[in-house]
């Protein structure tokens, strides 16, 4: 039978909370999440000791057993301490199979934790301040720093049988020579503060480090997200070399951080090495004069050698594991206490039905002075420059608020809204609207839309053809963000779930770029037909969409433009 760890809970696992406030640091963040999963960590701890003092035990069931079984010539003895040994080795291997199984475990689940810390603050309605929000950085704190940070819940549970076995091999050789039981007594937590003050230095190599990859990696994520911007200033070059210089940054360094470690290892290894040795010297001048039998000898000589492996972990594991723990941990709480880019999101709910969006001199970011009305029912086009339509869709999404101005939905500023009851009501679908790993059914109606509507979203953004051609059909499964499909696939896919979901006002942001003319052609028909007495906007360049369009507005301009030809 399985242990219960294995078995799948019927309700989720109750852990406490990781708590973070203004007075969190990095070292309380690292030690909080080392403690983070009791319920795995106790009883992994409890298997590892147990795995320690088996492989602890081996070498002195082994002395015993020349002295009083092989020495003697006694076959009883032989065969019970034979048993002996077999019975150890049996505990000190299932002590290991699941103790580290049951780590994992926990470090898993503290994983999951911290990524949705992180998570939920990067994604909290009243939004998030600051270069660490970006979408490269959070990513790269939320992935790689998370992951460093996760894997310090080993420290509770390994070191702590390797303790449990150096402190049982204490005792064992004071038991046979006082001298040798007091080296390894005095000698074990000296080593250890030897290295704990000597991994200072790669600390502040792995802070910084972590720090340059994390910037690489946003500025990387944000040129691509900003290429088209780039490309209409002709600023290509300029992108490409500021990404650049950060790339070589974090390639230095890693590669400091990475000599640190390994000079950090090396002299670790090395004094722990010449530990051992003076260990064994004076075992073996014990033995010389006569106070150790055979047995005896053999037991120090093995455990001596047990000793290598606690000592060795302690070195290149835990040491710089703690290290990239403390490191993460700052990246982390940089996220964690980020400022809030809207202070208050607002706490009123949308009427059901029809309303109108009034814009009024609103202003953010690269939006500049925007003055738009969207009545019932109408389909309106705008053009604007891509920075611009991106700070609109927050505004519009309720991630941001305008600078200057006001923006309204049936009369009330956006702000007054709850984020989930104004989601429901205006509905923003972006650029870059992602799929997730599921069947085309499950993208397109989110558990919501009934077949028939579905059917109809489905035919409106001109899906036939991906349906048809799918095996499965619409059960067909597309992959992580539509890793299975095209582009223009992916695209008339997230236009279908938002056609699909029928909200009061849709805005769309170039929601055909990756499609053929012919294509785009028809989407614009059927998108003006799909929507019928439900207010659209188009922020959109496409000249097919714009002509569908009851009138069409330029940034600054809208209430002068014209209606559509």
């Amino acid at each position: 039978m399985r242990p219960r760890f294995f078995q799948a809970p019927d309700e989720p696992i109750a852990l406490p909370p990781l708590h973070v406030d203004p007075d969190t640091t990095p070292r309380r963040l690292a030690v909080r999440t080392i403690l983070g999963a009791p319920r795995y960590t106790t009883p992994a701890a409890a298997l590892s000791v147990g795995h320690q003092i088996g492989e602890a035990l081996v070498p002195v069931i082994m002395g015993f057993a020349i002295d009083q079984a092989v020495a003697t010539g006694d076959p009883v003895r032989l065969g019970l301490c034979l048993v002996l040994l077999a019975a150890d080795f049996a505990m000190l291997s299932y002590s290991y199979r699941f103790g580290s199984r049951i780590g994992l475990l926990g470090m898993e689940a503290v994983q999951h934790r911290l990524r949705t810390l992180v998570a939920d603050r990067l994604l909290a309605p009243t939004g998030v301040a600051g270069r660490a929000g970006l979408p490269g950085t959070s990513l790269s704190i939320a992935a790689s720093d998370v992951n460093a940070l996760s894997r310090a819940v080993f420290i509770a549970v390994f070191p702590v049988g390797q303790f449990a076995g150096i402190l049982l091999c204490a005792l064992v050789l004071f038991a046979i020579s006082w001298q040798i039981g007091l080296i390894v007594l005095l000698g074990v937590p000296l080593l250890l503060l030897l290295m704990d003050r000597a991994g200072g230095p790669l600390r502040r190599r792995s802070e910084r480090q972590s720090e340059l990859a994390a910037e690489a990696s946003g500025k990387a994520a944000d040129l691509l997200s900003g290429y088209r911007i780039l490309s209409g200033l002709g600023a290509q070059r300029a992108g490409a070399d500021r990404y650049r210089r950060a790339s070589r940054d974090a390639l230095e360094g890693s590669l400091h951080a990475a000599g640190a470690q390994g000079v950090f290892v090396g002299s670790m290894n090395l004094v722990t090495g010449l530990f051992v040795a003076a260990l064994a010297v004076v075992a073996g001048l014990r033995a010389l004069n006569g106070d150790l039998t055979v047995g005896q000898l053999i037991t120090v000589v093995g455990i001596t050698q047990y000793v290598v492996g606690p000592l060795s972990s302690f070195a290149t594991a835990f040491g710089p594991m703690w290290a990239g723990a403390l490191a993460a941990a700052a990246r982390v709480l940089t996220v964690l206490t980020l400022a809030h880019r809207v202070e208050n999101p607002g706490t009123a709910t949308p009427e059901a039905g029809e309303g109108k969006l009034s814009l009024s001199g609103v202003t953010a970011g690269a939006l500049d002075g925007l003055s738009l009305d969207v009545a019932p029912g109408e389909c309106v086009g705008l053009r604007l420059p891509p920075a611009a339509a991106a700070d609109l869709a927050a505004i519009l999404s309720g991630a941001a608020a305008p600078t200057e101005g006001t923006a309204t939905w049936q009369g009330r500023p956006l702000g007054e809204f709850e984020l989930e009851a104004l989601r429901a009501s205006v509905l923003v679908v972006p650029h870059h609207a992602a799929l997730f790993d599921g069947t085309i059914r499950e993208n397109v109606a989110l558990g919501t839309a009934s077949e028939e509507r579905t059917a109809a979203a489905l035919e409106a953004a001109d899906c036939a053809e991906i349906v048809e051609g799918a095996p499965g059909g619409l059960d067909a499964q597309v992959g992580d963000d539509g890793l299975r499909l095209s582009g223009g696939q992916r695209q008339r896919l997230a236009l279908a779930r938002a056609l699909a979901q029928h909200p009061p006002l849709l805005v769309l942001h170039e929601p055909t770029t990756a499609v053929d003319s012919v294509t785009e052609a028809r989407i614009a028909e059927r998108l003006r037909a799909a929507r019928g007495a439900y207010s659209t906007l188009l922020i959109t360049d496409a000249p097919a969409l714009l002509a569908v369009c009851d009138r069409v507005a330029d940034a600054g301009r809208a209430d002068s433009a014209g209606a559509r030809p």
